[in-house]
């Protein structure tokens, strides 16, 4: 038999009816079944955490029942217990299994017109059946919690439907942690940086590859070849270099009818895969049948010299050629071989072992290389009028005119005109994303909007558009001379064609000043200016070692292997790529990368995919995603080396996927103590941005045209930088649209912050009643202090977030802040709503109301979800002012609590009141546009958005 457990955990807030207190009992009424909990006597806010047992009769009627939950207080025996409140709860709204059972608070409701009713009740509710209720009917119905501590709430009271469905479920019990499944491990792998001690000092910041496992590699560099002997009867020679150790083998490029070839190529042969002691160079002669030798050099690999940077590149030398049997041949070869480690200049363009199967000209496409991002500016143009628009058809009335602007693949248009003249205005400006060198054209089009018809053009070359840096004076406007567009005509015609007077009004100028946004906002890795002049000296140098991954998901399993996975790093405009390792499911990369950094409250993203482009590939092939992490550098101490596996976390329709683990080493070192600090208190982003703000409804579109520029230039680079992979790293694809599980993840997150202040209130209540004597004493004494003496208000306030700044460094966070799926509320997200947020917008319903119904919600609930986000996000921040996620900020936040707390301590009061009346009261004439020092502190504190799956 299926039974119904009603888990009564507390209730808050009731309201006695004869005394301040009252002895407040639950009464549970189920099909004819009454149960109730045991009586708290002279309390206001009961806990009784017990469970109540319910016989459910007929399990298909079960969802038309009402569960009634009675909130009770016992008087003197003989009386009537007194009503305060109770809660209907409809069958439907009931989970069918514990697990998928969640505490709610539900606000107490009237019996009737007169009643005077408050407070909420928290209850848990669900079904379960016989294999399931056999140990809860051993003992008795009733259970109780002896000596537990009570949870403190996170959750408010929701407003609940009489139906029994609330709005959204809202946990009260503490947020448990999330699955261990998806949680960030720290790791020990035995890194340089760990063993040596003193290892990083400020006269040293170039990377020695401390922050990777060290690997070693037999080095072999094929320079050339000469005095060969001609092979064919033609004399005729085609020569190649095969590389060979044990089984691993390797080639150089064959060149035809040259017997004195120059290849230039490298081999990397890892230490631990060597199957043999000899390492042979043979030089041969490709044939249509069988290729012929033409001499080898072989070489004992225990006698190999080992290299080791800094040490200068191992010079080549001149080796004779041996026959098969060791005897002198002809012809001799350029080489150098030495064993090295990942560090030496010629691994990234080596041939490796592990790439024995791609070919020459896949071979790039599996390389390690450093990209760079092109250079962003923004242009824009004033279009202010027009003069002597003059139709083709003179008899027509004059046009409804705009202006169509075209650069590169960007369009934009202008509004008509107010009015129908031959000389309109508009007076309107157009942004554009443009990247150096400046080579395109600028097209300015005038069109009429009634007939199609273009009125006149003019092309402009970008390199003649001057800059402007900062708020320095506009460009003059400049008039244009329109022309008609050229359309192939004879020779005799061209002679012929009537001058064209028409005239534009433009303004054009590249705006320098400012810092062209290619990524998300919250998720910027570079806020300098795009001026090389305004730039500020870089704070630091940031390390990151990408050692391994294991139990990647296998992304190639249809075509017999598993993953040909690489990595791609992004940080201000430098990219880096990792070598592709082929067909494993656990690479060991172990490639280290180094960036300056210009600004701490930055962010590192790191993206692992599977490489399309290798042997038997489509062209058109993508490479496909596996997963990516991003990283704060605010959060990190300094000079702490953390290496950490992070998990792959992807969200797809069917649920929360783990597409493997990332170990990575970081180490973020600074070099200027005082730059870095002074950061805290200046603008995130330049002055531009603050003095001609740019309008919130163009950023988006200018960032999306950013990433198009910087994903074309780098997709012609030699190797390639997938366009798929850029698009990766820059975009968060949906962000702003509706997602039932964001909304609900945000919400979580304000109120478990707007807990703080119940728990505040609940705080003072106890004081108020008496509830620890000592405590009450404690506060009444600091009342009558702070009473007599209210200049002591103020540093006792600051002194007081010293101590609790100064006590909450031994709980300060250990490691980088990751993905929190539990705080996603990805782990167990209903399908149901999945769909919903992987839906496409508008949405693909067959019936036009759903429709548009739906969209409408969409569209107003994502505008809401933002909102809501953002508040959660300035909430946390203020909340990581103590809490020593950002260790500089928590520092200098502090110190200055303390010497604010010396400087109020020796001040008087009155003196103090006064000066920062009058700086906040202060005449227009002495205020900035930018934003004040405090302000730019919390605007650069870091929150839990960073630990957001998005």
């Amino acid at each position: 038999m299926a039974k119904l457990v009603v888990h009564v955990l507390h209730a808050a807030g009731l309201l006695s009816k004869h005394a301040h207190s009252a002895n407040p009992f639950v009464e549970v009424h189920f099909d004819h079944q009454k149960q109730r909990t045991l009586t708290k006597h002279t309390h206001l806010h009961p806990y009784w955490n017990q469970e109540l047992l319910f016989n459910i009769s007929d399990p298909k009627a079960f969802p038309d029942k009402t569960i009634d939950v009675v909130v009770y207080s016992e008087r003197k025996s003989g009386h009537c217990p007194d009503f305060l409140g109770r809660v209907r709860i409809s069958g439907m709204s009931v989970p069918l299994s514990e697990q998928d059972a969640d505490f709610q608070r539900y606000p107490l409701d009237k019996r009737g017109l007169f009643s005077n009713v408050k407070g909420d009740i928290g209850v848990r509710m669900y079904v379960i059946h016989d294999h399931e209720s056999t140990n809860k009917d051993k003992g008795v119905k009733t259970f109780h919690s002896i000596g537990a501590k009570r949870p403190p709430p996170v959750g408010t009271r929701m407003d609940f439907a009489r139906t029994g469905l609330s709005v959204m479920t809202v946990k009260h019990l503490p947020i448990q942690m999330q699955s261990p499944e998806f949680a960030l491990v720290e790791t020990s792998p035995p890194l340089p940086a760990r063993l040596q001690s003193g290892y990083r000092g400020k006269d040293k910041i170039i990377s020695t590859y401390d922050m990777v496992e060290q690997m070693h590699f037999l080095y072999v560099n094929v320079v050339k070849a000469q005095d060969l002997p001609a092979m064919d009867i033609s004399g005729r020679l085609d020569p190649y270099v095969e590389v060979k150790v044990g089984n691993y083998k390797g080639v150089t490029k064959y060149l035809e009818k040259n017997q004195n070839p120059i290849w230039k190529q490298s081999f990397a042969f890892p230490k631990e895969r060597l199957q043999a002691n000899l390492l042979e160079v043979t030089v041969k002669d490709k044939d249509l049948v069988k290729d012929d030798f033409v001499g080898k050099v072989v070489f004992h690999i225990p006698e190999v010299p080992l290299r080791v940077p800094p040490d200068s590149p191992l010079a080549p030398q001149w080796y004779k050629l041996v026959d098969k049997e060791g005897i002198k041949a002809e012809g001799e070869v350029m080489l150098a071989v030495w064993m090295g480690t990942q560090a030496d200049e010629s691994f990234p363009d080596a041939w490796h072992s592990d790439a024995h199967s791609i070919s020459h000209g896949n071979l790039a496409n599996t390389r390690s290389k450093v990209y760079f991002s092109p250079k962003l500016y923004y242009l824009r143009a004033h279009v202010i009028e027009a003069q002597d628009l003059i139709p083709s058809d003179k008899s027509k009335p004059p046009p409804d005119s705009f202006v169509r602007i075209q650069f590169c693949n960007q369009g934009k248009v202008t509004r008509p005109s107010q009015m129908r003249v031959i000389n309109p205005i508009w007076n309107e400006e157009l942004m554009f994303v443009a990247s150096d060198p400046f080579e395109d054209f600028i097209i300015i089009t005038v069109e009429d909007r009634g007939t199609g018809e273009i009125l006149g053009r003019v092309i402009i070359p970008s390199r003649e558009i001057p800059q402007r840096i900062e708020s320095t004076k506009l460009p003059d406007a400049r008039w244009y001379n329109l022309h008609h567009p050229s359309i192939a005509q004879t020779e005799e015609t061209e002679k012929k064609k009537e001058k064209f007077s028409s005239k534009i009004h433009v303004r054009l100028w590249i705006d320098s000043g400012y810092h062209v946004l290619d990524e998300p906002t919250h998720f910027s890795s570079d806020l300098q200016p795009s001026s090389k002049i305004l730039r500020k000296n870089s704070i630091g140098v940031l390390d990151l070692g990408i050692l391994s991954a294991r139990n990647l998901l296998p992304m190639k399993y249809k075509e017999g292997r598993t993953t040909d996975a690489y990595c791609v790093a992004k940080y201000g405009n430098k990219w880096v790529r990792t070598r592709t390792l082929l067909d494993t499911l656990a690479p060991r990369w172990n490639e280290q990368y180094t960036w300056e950094v210009y600004d701490p409250c930055t962010v590192i993203t790191i993206g692992v995919f599977d490489n399309a482009h290798t042997n038997g590939s489509k062209e058109d092939a993508k490479d496909q995603r596996i997963g990516k992490i991003r990283i704060r550098l605010s959060t990190l101490e300094t000079d702490k080396v953390y290496t950490h596996s992070y998990p792959l976390l992807v969200l797809h329709p069917s649920g929360l996927k783990k597409h493997g683990e990332l170990q990575l080493a970081l180490r973020f070192t600074c070099t200027s103590w005082a730059n870095m600090l002074t950061l805290y208190g200046k603008p995130l982003l330049p002055k531009m941005h603050y003095l001609q703000p740019i309008p919130v409804r163009h950023i988006e579109l200018l960032r999306f045209q950013a990433m198009n520029i910087v994903a074309a230039r780098l997709s012609r680079a030699e190797p390639p930088l997938p366009r798929e992979a850029v698009e990766y790293i820059l975009l968060d694809v949906d962000y702003h649209m509706f997602s039932l599980r964001r909304s609900k993840a945000n919400f979580n997150r304000v109120m478990s912050l707007l807990s703080g202040a119940t728990a505040i209130y609940r705080w003072f209540n106890d004081v108020c009643i008496w509830r620890n004597p000592n405590t009450t004493c404690l506060v009444h004494v600091l009342f009558l202090i702070l009473v007599c003496y209210p200049e002591l208000i103020l540093p006792t306030i600051f002194l007081y977030l010293f101590v609790i700044g100064i006590w909450n460094y031994r709980f300060r966070p250990r490691y980088p802040p990751h993905l929190n799926t539990r705080l996603s509320q990805a782990e167990h997200v209903h399908p149901d709503e999945l769909d919903e947020e992987f839906d496409s917008f508008p949405t693909t319903k067959h019936m036009d109301t759903v429709r548009m119904r739906y969209d409408r919600l969409r569209s107003v609930a994502g505008k809401m979800q933002a909102v809501v986000g953002d508040l959660a996000t300035q909430v946390e921040r203020a909340q990581a002012i103590l809490g020593w996620r950002d260790p500089r900020a928590t520092a200098l936040f502090i110190i200055y609590s303390l010497m604010w707390a010396v400087f109020m301590y020796v001040t008087p009061f009155q003196v103090a009141a006064i000066l920062i009346g009058l700086y906040i009261l202060r005449h227009p004439r002495f205020r900035r546009n930018f934003p004040s020092v405090p302000v730019n502190f919390f605007k650069r504190l870091p929150s839990k958005a960073d630990m957001m799956l998005l």
